[in-house]
């Protein structure tokens, strides 16, 4: 075990309000891939970048296209938690976690376990039709084909945050307070690169700050603690 892993695990165990942040790094680790990688089947398939297609102003002008990407690429069923996703739900049982706090869409947290889970991005396990507000399940997507109908005839709208939306008050106050209350804060699995997510690590005011992430990342400077190791490898050591 490296010198830094080891300072980590001593942090956790003297730890009594961790924190967690995490990105897209903790679920490619379950099988579910980061949409922003590189893929050709893009250039083949698709007319437009993934981001133009998952914007709102394309969601009501395109809303075929938009579900042909999130069904294909987005709406990912079956994959499992990882060893990062089952250790935050046991430090959450142990009372040592305060809150996860995830620009993931896809439920893994909640899967392994996990309650206190702020999903800034929201979950791809909740959808709403955009006329009479009934809810249906992302299974219920999954089988449909073009643009999910309810019974009323409204389109039915997955609860995530798009391009151009903002994101959740309510989610966004409950990570800022897990954040701000946390004596070690570990973030995970992300670039650091999309805002305002990025900008919640801001409200971390301690001096433990680790950052577990393959490549460097624009925050690199603030951290305490550093490893470039995978993230569901370092935390099957913890």
């Amino acid at each position: 075990m490296n010198e830094s892993l080891q300072t980590l695990k001593r942090w956790v165990a003297e730890s009594r309000r961790i924190a967690f942040f995490g990105g897209a790094g903790v679920s490619t680790e379950s099988g579910i891939p980061d949409f922003r990688g590189v893929d050709g089947l893009y250039r083949q398939k698709y007319a437009y970048p993934p981001e133009t297609i998952l914007s709102h102003d394309f969601f009501e002008r395109m809303p075929e296209e938009f579900f042909r990407f999130y069904r294909e690429k987005i709406l990912i069923l079956g994959a499992e938690p990882n060893a990062a996703h089952r250790k935050l739900a046991e430090w959450e049982a142990q009372g040592k976690l305060t809150g996860v706090v995830t620009q993931n869409i896809d439920g893994l947290h909640q899967k392994a376990g996990s309650r206190r889970v702020y999903e800034l991005h929201g979950s791809i396990h909740r959808n709403f039709c955009t006329r009479c507000g009934r809810s249906y399940s992302a299974e219920w997507i999954a089988s449909t084909s073009g643009v999910p109908r309810c019974e009323c005839g409204g389109a039915v709208k997955p609860d995530v945050v798009l391009y151009g939306e903002s994101l959740d008050d309510a989610v966004l106050s409950g990570a800022m307070r897990a954040i701000a209350r946390a004596d070690l804060l570990i973030v995970g699995g992300t670039s650091l690169s999309v805002y305002p997510a990025a900008g919640l690590i801001d409200w971390y005011a301690g001096d433990r700050l680790v950052l577990v992430n393959r490549t460097p990342t624009p925050r690199d400077d603030r951290a305490n603690l550093i490893l470039r190791d995978p993230i569901g490898k370092v935390f099957a050591q913890l």
